[in-house]
């Protein structure tokens, strides 16, 4: 049987890709993992049923042969480390994947998602003006320090990990804001990473489900 994950029925941004389950996705396809989606609905996210498999009552989960998994970032190690084609072989190179795994979540996408709340969540609050120039200059930074890692290289360790794909789909969600655009070599690294196959197909994947349920009726 092929894994099962979670994806939302009703993505909040349309299909442009940005829900976490874009991440497990592109996993799954980068290793030609086949599986299969089970589509919830926001209600449906809060009762026992899903909270069995994610206590926070989030998406994506995994489940495959009896195995539950929550969190992007525990997914895809999982993956990563029972398949071949996301981590490289040599240990401290894997070493090094993993760390850009966590810097991904860790370091770079807590102010991404701290400038999300503030429009989105407390836009209508009267410290919000004043508190977006701070948040940006925080993403800046952020981005500035792995813009001068990057360089000129294609990826974050020399090939193609792990690391990079979670690090590019964090970026990807600061895109909207335009501030990816002030950092060139990292716009060139997003769009080298989303010229994949395994992303296209992704991203053709959710962007199916968005489609079906936005078309109107």
């Amino acid at each position: 049987m092929s894994p099962t994950i979670t994806a939302f029925a009703k993505s909040p941004d349309g299909g442009k890709g940005l829900a976490r389950d874009m991440r497990v996705r592109w996993a799954l396809e980068e290793i030609g993992q086949p599986y299969d989606v089970r589509l919830v609905t926001f209600p449906e996210l809060k009762q026992p049923e899903h909270r069995a498999r994610h206590p926070f009552g989030q998406i994506p989960t995994f489940e495959d042969n009896g195995l539950t998994l929550f969190e992007s970032g525990s997914i895809i190690l999982h993956l990563a480390e029972t398949h071949k084609g996301l981590l490289p072989q040599n240990a401290d190179a894997r070493a090094r994947a993993i760390s850009w795994m966590f810097a991904s979540v860790s370091t770079v996408e807590p102010p991404i998602l701290e400038l999300q709340t503030a429009r989105f969540a407390e836009g209508d609050k009267p410290w919000t003006p004043e508190r977006l120039p701070l948040i940006f200059d925080r993403i800046r930074q952020r981005l500035g320090e792995l813009a001068t890692h990057l360089g000129d290289a294609d990826w974050l360790d020399d090939a193609f990990s792990a690391g990079d794909l979670m690090m590019v789909h964090v970026l990807l969600r600061v895109a909207p804001s335009g501030l990816l655009n002030e950092f060139p070599t990292l716009l060139a690294y997003t769009t080298r990473a989303q010229s994949r196959p395994a992303y296209q197909r992704a991203f053709a994947a959710q962007l199916a489900v968005a489609t079906a349920q936005y078309s109107p009726t």
